[in-house]
């Protein structure tokens, strides 16, 4: 059983999330993370639960989702891990951070690039890889079948869809991605975004009001 811990960090109130089982090994996902305060929160959270760190995920790689990549990647040595049609994402950040008043640290970049399709394990759990691209070019979700939860990152909020006008996005493709690839998991499934509260892919189903037909 995956136990999840949730964290809004940075000004965009982003979510990041720890995953971990009964091993006490845990994952990383999207570190927002910015000042120490917030980074202090992240590491008290691993510290006090005696968690060890094993993977870093990136869903993509907008500036808001990876702040904390270099900082976890200084405590706990781990690369971020992420499909390599982000990579262009992530290296565009030290170019408009300073616009948008951030210091940003810089991001190592993955020696491992995850696919389409594929898992990825941790402990005695496993997720389940998601191709959800739109509103970034090669955005990943993470299922985790066995307890029937969806990490989405910024495809599906509630009641709401991620936005297409940054570099990469495509309304008609996330719309597809969210159709074809999302809205086949059980409509009991948990969906934890990139920002904001949790839903349901059922709920999305009947009251989003960017997907009904």
């Amino acid at each position: 059983m995956i136990s999840i811990q949730q964290f809004a960090f940075n000004p965009y109130r982003e979510n990041t999330y720890v995953l971990f089982d009964e091993t006490s090994e845990c994952v990383i996902i999207d570190p927002g993370m910015y000042d120490a305060e917030e980074q202090n929160q992240l590491v008290r959270f691993i510290k006090d639960n005696k968690l060890k760190p094993v993977l870093l995920l990136n869903t993509h790689c907008h500036i808001d989702h990876v702040l904390g990549n270099k900082f976890v990647f200084d405590n706990w040595s781990l690369k971020p891990q992420f499909h390599a049609g982000e990579l262009q994402i992530l290296q565009a950040v030290p170019g408009y951070a300073p616009q948008m008043g951030f210091h940003y640290e810089l991001s190592p970049e993955p020696e491992v690039f995850l696919g389409e399709t594929g898992t990825v394990k941790f402990g005695h759990s496993q997720l389940e890889l998601i191709f959800a691209p739109g509103h970034s070019p090669a955005h990943l979700c993470f299922y985790a079948a066995a307890d029937n939860f969806l990490i989405g990152g910024d495809v599906l909020f509630y009641t709401s869809i991620g936005r297409t006008d940054l570099p990469g996005g495509n309304h008609s493709q996330l719309i597809n991605s969210i159709r074809n690839n999302l809205f086949i998991l059980p409509d009991d499934c948990t969906v934890y975004p990139g920002h904001g509260q949790s839903t349901t892919i059922g709920f999305e189903k009947q009251h989003n009001p960017f997907l009904q037909s």
